[in-house]
């Protein structure tokens, strides 16, 4: 695998752990939004060994709860399943961030039982995909991607960065019919300069518990990440 990024301690990115984060290079789809321009344009040049990621979970294993594999985009990195292996070897959990293009591969990584926490990113309404990942899509693998999810028995979620130029209250409800009684994450979006497109807008905090507050009345398992609504009343 290619790996660019490591974030040796988070409680953040695999939810109700203590992980760590690797970032792999490379994506298959061009969100403009996507905070890791240089790994998905190709242009960040840092490398980690695996092996450096290895023998870092070996030494904090007791206190390092899991990995989450991030990027990018890890299906498409050869090496992935290997990888995940010998994580598993250590005894460390392992949550995957996928958006869901390579059906074929989390199916066998479910089937190998080497995945304990999926996320997956559901980017747009099935007809608007091709608007935010700049590339034409192939959705009948994204539902099956979502089907795999949905029919699995571990720890998953499904989630949705809101970008005001993007996204309508009809594309949202839309997007959360499609995921049953999985839990789906509206995501408040944050402009910064390593996006590939800066300057996208997000809903305002009120507009955006607006919004969460109509879907989750049709879809109750609809949650608002990214503001604190008790906070906000």
């Amino acid at each position: 695998m290619i790996i660019s990024g490591f974030d040796k301690v988070s409680i953040l990115n695999y939810p109700g752990e203590v992980a760590c984060t690797i970032f792999t290079n490379g994506c298959n789809f061009k969100c403009p939004y996507c905070q890791n321009s240089g790994l998905v344009l190709g242009t960040d040049q840092t490398r980690y060994e695996e092996e450096e990621i290895l023998a870092y979970l070996k030494k904090r294993k007791g206190l390092i709860d899991g990995i989450c594999i991030s990027g990018g985009e890890p299906t498409i990195q050869k090496g992935l399943k290997e990888f995940i292996q010998k994580v598993k070897e250590i005894g460390v959990k392992v949550k995957l961030d996928t958006n869901g293009s390579n059906p074929d591969v989390l199916e066998d990584l479910l089937k190998e039982n080497l995945l304990d926490y999926v996320a997956m990113d559901i980017k747009h309404a099935p007809a608007k995909y091709q608007d935010v990942i700049q590339v034409k899509p192939n959705f009948k693998k994204i539902q099956k991607s979502m089907e795999l999810l949905k029919n699995s028995n571990i720890q998953h979620e499904f989630r949705t960065t809101v970008i005001k130029e993007y996204h309508t209250i009809e594309d949202i409800e839309e997007m959360a019919s499609l995921v049953g009684d999985s839990p789906y994450y509206l995501q408040k979006y944050v402009d910064s300069d390593t996006c590939i497109q800066q300057g996208l807008k997000s809903y305002s905090d009120d507009e955006l518990i607006l919004i969460y507050q109509t879907i989750a009345n049709k879809f109750p398992n609809t949650k608002l990440r990214g503001i604190d609504i008790e906070k906000k009343e």
